[in-house]
This record gives C-alpha cells, structure tokens and sequence, in this order.
C-alpha cells in the first residue's frame, strides 16, 4: 500500500506540489485566524443561574430560591453536580456539566427546567441565566476617569451603566461588562413610622401606591380631522416631587394623605455590595469586559479599545477612559517567547541537518518539510477549533525533531543508491532511483512516525482539568507528526527529486561523520560484546532513579508569571461598607509604594455579573507590574511578593497571594 502512495506521488508530481501549496497557503490563513491565549480555558461547562430578591437575608434566600432551583436543575440531563450560594439579596446557582459537553445546549437544558420551578418562587424572584461566559473570561479592565474633577462617583456610574456598558457590550465576543465602583443612583422614600401611625396608614399601603402610580395607561387611537391620535394616560415618574405628591390615603374632611406627609423622599446610593479603588488614593468606576465562551482575546480586547476610542469624543467633557488590567500584553508575550524558541529550535534542526548531509540542495528537502508539516497542523488546529496558546504550541516544539526523521533518513538513503549507481552499468534514471530509494525506507519510516504519533494517545484519556491542559498539546504534537508522516510519502519523495541531483558525497567524505563513526563502531562492538554486563549496568541506572524520582514534588501545573500580582485575603464576615473601604484604600496605598509596582486596582466585594459572587469580605486587588527592564537590579517576582507581603499587614487577616489568570481558574 505504502509502496503504491510513493509511486503514485513521483507520478503526479505537479498534484502532489499543488496540494502542498494549497495546503500550506490554508494553514497561514489558519494562522492568523486562530484564537490566540496565554493558556487553554480550565473552567468547566457550567450554566449560573442568578435570582436577585432585594433586601432578603442570606438565610431566607437559601430556603425560598436556592434550594428550590437546585432541587429543580438536579433533573437536567448530563451534570456533574450542582451548587448554591446565597447572599443578601442574591442567589446563584452553578450548574456543572460533564466534560465535552456544548456550553448553548447546557444553557438550553437549564433553561427549559428553569420554567417548571418560577411558580415555586416568591413574588418579584426572577431567575436570570448568567452570561455565556466563565471565570477566565475577564480580559480587560478599564477605568471611567473625570479630568476635570466636576462629576462625583454617581454620576459617573451613570455614565458607565447607561453610556458606556450598552456601547462595549455590542463588541463581537463581549458577553457582558461588569461595572464596580461609585453608586447607583435610585429613588429613596424615607418613611416616618411615628406618621404612619398618626395617619393610620399601614406600610404596605405607601409601597402599593408608589407602585401603581408609577405606569402609564394605554387608551385608544382617535381619528381628527384626517390625522390620528393615541390616546394614553402618562403616569411615570419624572422626579421626587412626582413621588411625594402620590396619595396614600385620605384625612379629616377627604383631605389627600400624600407620601410628603408620611416619608422623606429623596435621590440617594443603592446598597454596595462592591468597591473599587486606584493606588489607594480613593474610589473609582471601572468595568470588567467579560468575554464570550470560545471568543479571540487577542480580538476582543482589541476590538473594546477600538469602540473606547470611538465613544470617548462624546462622553462628557474631561471624561476619559483609562486602561486598567490588560491581558493581551501577558497573551502576546508568552506566544511570542514560544514562537521565538520555535524558530531557533528550527534554525538549530536545519543547521544540524546541513552539517550532517553534508549537501545543501539534500538539506533543504528536510528543512522544507517543516515548515509545511506545521502549517497542515495550523489548519487542523483551526478546523478542530483548537487554540492557539503555551500548551498548544509547546506540542510542536516536542514535535520538531521527530517530525524531519524520516526525510532526513529518506534523503541518507537516496545518497547510498546515488553513490552505488555510479558503478552500474547501464546507470539507472534518476526518477528511476528516487523510486527505489523512497520505496525501500518509505513503509518502515511512515510506521515509525506513526508510532510516535501514537505515543501521546493516552492523553486523550485524561479528563475534567488535566484534560482541557494537556489535550492541547497532545493534539498538536499528534497532527504535526500525522502531517510528517503523510508527507514522508507524498512531498519528500517529490522534493528528492527536484532537489538533490548531483554533487553528493559519500559519507566518509563529511569529517563529522567520520568522527563519529570512529568512536561509535568500537562503542557498538563493545556493549555487543559485553551483553549481560551492558544490561545490567542499564538496571542498576535505572534502580539509581527512583531515589531522586521519590524526592520529585509535584505540582498540577508550572507557575505562569503573568505580570501581575493579586493580594487576595478574606476579612471577617459582616464587614461594613466603610471598614472594607478604608482597608483596602490603606492595603493599596501600601502596594503603589513598590518602585516594581505600576498600577494598584483595588476591589473588595462583588461585579455587577453573575461571574463574580465575591462576599464584601472578599479582596481581589491587582497590582499590575512594570516591564522587567524597570525593575531594581537582583530584584525577581518572588522577591517581590515577599516585599508585598511585609508591607501590607491589616490585623486579623492573613495576606494571600496569586495571580488574576491562576485566581480565576480555581475558583
């Protein structure tokens, strides 16, 4: 069969180098096309179920909409587990799904079962799904600044909520922004207890009066004159005077109770269950741009500070948007580390095999193969939908030197038939002895490289985490040994063709390999020699490695220096709105004071986004890092968290360190 693909291939040389350009022009296309990240998305297939019920205690929540809901989504075919958490005023329920399991058809399944549990919930409980998103999705942070100094944090809250986020959010891959910082402005009715008593009235009645009064009623449409009217009765609030003027009853003589008689009606702050803060110094208004499930970082980012660029001009005057954390610096700087160790690693490839085949033209045949086997791989990768990251790409760069074995050995023994030919009369053609050669070494080194290939198949068994790290690589190393192996019978037969027609010299002519030689026969001839002994001091070696082998720590994956430290310690339950803020702002402060520190982005408590249900006890502050090149001399990244955590100390609480990408993969 092998031997039939070889003759085949030298027959319809024109096909096989026009398959070959189309394939390697496919995989540059695949190239650039490809979701770039800095690692493969860790998080599992899961499905959050948001319930907002204002101003309920964590307890009342947990029995009236926790359990409900997961009671009801323990039904929906193919989950792992399902779990609650319950806060004041909020619920949400994780739904788990096994792995491999398509994140739209989750969401549809929770959805449908969704609808048999509503009727169970109290009044004004609506369960919301939350974004087609997970925790790694947060890519970018950015911060709503006033230059002027004119606009306090509600106002700038409301530029976010109602400006900025509808305009971010219709970016391609935008699941969602999360706003945090300032206030929400609402309207606050103040009641008197001591009045309603005075008046009689119950409270229920004030709630059901502001809330039937705020609404607008529809009428008909009415024909006049040749024109039509629509006929409606406007009720909405367009004020606080609106609300105080609203009855609530009735006093002496039919005299109109208004809510001005009973309440205090004023604009005020919503409940924050979450503060921001900037290098210490005071509260600010950021937003987090959550990305979709599967979306391009590299390209969602991008495409969120194109549309800021666009917005900016018509925010309000002075009202600037500030970069914050940005992940495509840490996704550009790892791929372009790996691709850069990808080229020397090639270039070193290419240098050994020209000093060893000792022929240029017989070289290139290697070289070139390369290159195409990994762009075949590129094209695959994008068909697969893999993505481009450390693990996926860290496949190749294991891949490389197996993946030219086989022409390498192929263009050796293309050299011997040359080299025999020239003392055979009549000489055969030379198409005639490129046959020959590549159907001699061409079966057994296509079965070779497909063992290789085949070595890493055992890691398509792993599951859950270790699965979604290691599959990218073993899919990489597999497509690029499977692109070399098919190339090893179709373009390299091809290639010695055109390649390598004359000036090849015999193998005792390269120095190199005569040295070699020369202390590999008497080493062959000696360890043949000497079987059992040669044997045995291999057992021993062996017997010798499970000493170090037992002393080996271990370690789920290699830390990822992401340019950015997290100080995340938990506070004692039932902090106040003030004390987190004045802790974080004093923890901050402490932060910016690192000469390696660039920008210290202060949160404690939670996002507007059901990705995040962080308690207001929670910090979660990052202090992005500047460039190496501007750090002090002798100074690493462990050396400064160690100085970061001598100099943030807050009594009772214990300093806890890591990094925004890490933090989010294990929560």
């Amino acid at each position: 069969m092998l031997p039939r693909i070889i003759n085949w291939s030298i027959s319809h040389k024109r096909f096989v180098l026009i398959a070959t350009i189309a394939f390697s022009i496919a995989g540059i296309w695949a190239m650039f096309r490809t979701p770039v990240d800095a690692i493969p998305d860790l998080s599992d297939a899961q499905v959050i179920v948001m319930t907002e019920w204002p101003g309920q205690a964590p307890q009342l929540v947990e029995d009236q909409i926790t359990y409900p809901l997961e009671t009801e989504l323990l039904k929906v075919p193919r989950i792992k587990f399902v779990r609650g958490m319950s806060q004041f005023g909020l619920s949400a329920v994780y739904v788990v799904f096994e792995d491999g399991t398509d994140l739209y058809w989750a969401r549809s399944r929770v959805l449908e079962y969704m609808n048999g549990v509503r009727d169970k919930l109290p009044p004004g409980a609506q369960p919301m799904l939350g974004p087609d998103a997970t925790g790694v999705g947060w890519v970018m942070q950015y911060i709503l600044a006033d230059t002027t100094g004119t606009l306090n944090l509600a106002q700038l809250r409301s530029i976010e909520d109602f400006v900025v986020r509808p305009a971010l959010t219709s970016v391609p891959g935008v699941a969602e922004i999360a706003s945090l910082g300032g206030f929400e402005k609402e309207y606050q009715v103040e009641v008197d207890p001591s009045k309603l008593l005075a008046f009689d009235i119950p409270l229920e009645r004030v709630a059901q009066a502001v809330q039937s009064s705020n609404q607008d009623v529809g009428g008909r449409v009415l024909e006049m004159g040749g024109s039509e009217y629509v006929v409606r009765g406007r009720g909405r609030f367009t004020g606080v005077d609106d609300i105080r003027r609203v009855a609530v009853g009735t006093g002496p003589g039919g005299t109109p109770i208004t809510v001005a008689d009973v309440a205090n009606v004023q604009i005020g702050p919503a409940i924050r269950r979450g503060i921001t803060d900037l290098n210490g110094k005071g509260e600010i208004v950021t937003g987090w741009v959550v990305m979709r499930y599967g979306a391009n970082p590299l390209a969602v980012i991008k495409g969120v500070k194109q549309r800021m660029a666009a917005l900016e001009p018509s925010l309000p005057k002075g009202v600037r948007f500030v970069d914050g954390y940005d992940r495509s610096s840490l996704i550009e700087a790892a791929i372009r580390t790996l691709r850069g160790k990808l080229f020397e690693e090639s270039v070193i490839v290419a240098l050994v095999t020209i000093v060893f085949l000792f022929h240029a033209q017989s070289a290139l045949v290697a070289i070139v193969t390369l290159p195409i086997a990994l762009l075949m791989s590129f094209f695959m990768m994008r068909v697969l939908g893999l993505t481009a990251n450390i693990m996926s790409l860290g496949g190749f760069a294991v891949a490389i030197g197996a993946m030219i074995d086989a022409a390498i050995v192929m263009v050796e023994n293309l050299h011997k038939h040359m080299e025999r030919n020239r003392a055979t009369h009549p000489p055969k053609t030379h198409w005639q002895l490129v046959r020959e050669s590549a159907q001699e070494v061409g079966g057994s080194l296509f079965v070779s490289l497909l063992i290789i290939t085949a070595s890493f198949l055992p890691v398509f068994a792993l599951q859950d985490q270790e699965g979604r790290l290691f599959k990218p690589l073993a899919w990489t190393k597999t497509l690029a040994m499977g692109s070399a192996a098919l190339l090893s019978i179709t373009l390299v037969p091809v290639a010695m063709g055109y390649f390598i027609r004359g000036g090849v010299r015999p193998e005792e002519a390269n120095p190199i390999n005569r040295f070699l030689i020369r202390i590999y026969r008497p080493a062959i001839q000696f360890v043949l020699g000497h079987r059992w002994q040669t044997v045995a001091v291999a057992l021993a070696l062996l017997v010798i490695t499970i000493v170090p082998y037992s002393r080996l720590g271990s370690e789920f994956m290699p830390p990822l220096n992401e340019g950015s430290i997290m100080d995340m310690p938990s506070l004692f339950p039932g902090v106040g709105a003030g004390e987190a803020r004045r802790i974080i702002q004093q923890r901050d402060a402490a932060l910016a004071r690192i000469p390696e520190v660039q920008m210290v982005l202060g949160k404690i408590g939670r996002a507007e986004t059901a990705t995040d249900m962080a308690p207001l006890s929670m910090i979660e502050t990052i202090a992005v890092l500047k460039d190496k090149s501007q750090w002090r001399p002798g100074v690493s990244y462990d050396s400064i968290v160690s100085e970061a955590n001598n100099a943030v100390r807050t009594p009772g609480v214990g300093n806890m360190w890591s990094m925004p990408i890490k933090n989010r993969i294990w929560t």
